[in-house]
């Protein structure tokens, strides 16, 4: 650890050493960086899912020809803590219904909106420079209000995840260790809007009754880290330091960085709480601070848009509710026969069916993958028992005894192998020589363990 004991409630290594898990992915995220951040223009037209990865459905507050202005609450979650959904445009509600949004499966309840081209602000949030002076109900309060949520992909409402926590965890380890090939989006927003990241990181404290902030950057981030560095040191606030890991292959996953930074080990089936830590994604604290700084609720967020098959590969700020063509027009268009639109990474990302679909908070990265991207593949080969996967597996699984298991359909045997632990990282198909969809198998197996009987 950093010159601390291990056993402080605190204690962190700032330079956590290589573990033996894990893989090394090919280089690909310096096709984004190369040019500063765009920050879109209104687009046409949004279309704002209000549904979220919980399952909960946002009750809408408007109607179907109500005018609504950027940043307007629009949808809201009941109960404590439910974020507020808000207009990322200026204009008029035109469908209140079910579509089909980039990354969910099954259409869900959106809101449409048709810009009026004015993209006025709505004035009804006013920056909180005072937060240390709210108290931690207040500051969780405002934080719901913002509609601030895990943008890590996860999507939980942030103002819940820091309420379970509050007074009882001394750590917020903010994650800007972003594994996965292609994506660059944490990596240049650190680059720009270090300033913004400790800001996030100082509000986020406040709500948590935190001790200590450890926001955890990569080995291949050298412009990043620097950024960072120039912004801790302007902070001069003591409880918030930085944290350099590895850029193995999933370094990034939550418990794997609690893990590296902390020394500490999230108890199968527990949250990263019961080691007293909370994780918080760069992009989520940095979207606190724009709120209690700028008055700006979550509108908008860093999609990389990415892959062979772009002209100019860039990091876009984008409103939520964006048509996927329009963010890959602001790119420069299609090129080299593009073969599959993926969302997210290559690793643990999904394919879209149609580049109409619009984003959502959870849009991290867009790649348009050509042939030569998405290679040949390989033909399934039966397993060879070479090991591979086992030792690439960063949750300590074995998945050769896995594979048996779910193929066979032996619930018990699948629960006492620890499938529902299980990350989906995809780090034990990219080893496997057999060209076997072990991850696949997995998601299956989860699924057969935790239905109902």
């Amino acid at each position: 650890m950093n010159a601390q004991s291990a056993t402080e409630p605190t204690a962190y290594d700032a330079q956590p050493r290589r573990p033996a898990w894990g893989v090394r992915t090919p280089l690909r995220k310096s096709l984004s960086t190369r040019v500063p951040i765009m920050v879109s223009p209104a687009p046409v037209t949004v279309c704002i899912p209000l549904a979220q990865s919980t399952g909960e459905l946002a009750r809408p507050t408007v109607a179907i020809g109500q005018a609504v202005r950027r940043g307007e609450p629009i949808a809201g979650y009941a109960g404590p803590g439910g974020p507020r959904i808000h207009a990322s445009i200026s204009g008029r509600i035109t469908h209140l219904d079910s579509r089909q949004v980039a990354g969910v499966t099954q259409p869900v309840p959106c809101a449409v909106i048709a810009g009026d081209g004015s993209d006025e602000p709505w004035t009804g949030y006013a920056p909180r420079p005072d937060y240390a002076a709210l108290s931690t109900r207040e500051l969780l309060q405002q934080i719901a209000e913002a509609g601030i949520l895990g943008l890590g992909g996860a999507l939980f409402p942030t103002a819940r995840k820091l309420a379970a926590a509050a007074g009882s965890v001394p750590v917020l380890l903010l994650n800007g260790a972003e594994c996965e090939p292609y994506i660059s989006c944490d990596d240049l927003l650190i680059r720009e809007r270090a300033d913004r990241v400790v800001a996030g990181g100082q509000i986020l404290l406040a709500a948590l009754g935190a001790q200590r902030c450890v926001i955890a950057v990569k080995t291949d981030m050298p412009q990043a880290r620097v950024a960072l560095y120039n912004a801790l040191q302007v902070a001069n606030d003591p409880r918030i330091v930085m944290s350099v890991v590895t850029a193995k292959y999933p370094a990034g996953g939550e418990r794997q960085l609690i893990e590296l930074v902390l020394g500490r080990e999230v108890p199968a089936g527990g949250l990263p709480a019961d080691t007293g830590v909370v994780c918080q994604n760069v992009g989520t604290a940095a979207a606190v601070a724009d709120f209690f700084l700028s008055g700006q609720p979550l509108i908008s967020r860093i999609v990389t848009v990415t892959g062979g098959g772009i002209v100019q590969p860039r990091n876009i700020e984008a409103r939520i509710g964006t048509p996927v063509a329009a963010l890959i027009a602001l790119a420069g268009g299609y090129q080299h026969e593009p073969q599959r639109l993926i969302m997210g990474g290559p690793m643990m990302g999904i394919a879209l069916p149609s580049d109409e679909l619009p984003i959502t908070s959870a849009t991290n990265c867009l790649i348009v993958a050509t042939t030569a991207e998405l290679g040949a593949g390989g033909e399934e080969l039966p397993c060879i028992r070479c090991g591979e996967c086992i030792e690439a597996c960063p949750a300590s699984l074995l998945p050769q005894e896995l594979l048996v298991a779910a193929r066979t359909g032996q619930l018990a045997a699948l629960a006492e192998l620890g499938v529902t632990e299980c990350i989906e990282c995809g780090a034990c198909d990219y080893v496997c020589p057999s060209h076997i969809p072990l991850t696949r198998h997995f998601i299956t197996g989860k699924a057969l363990v935790s239905s109902p009987r």
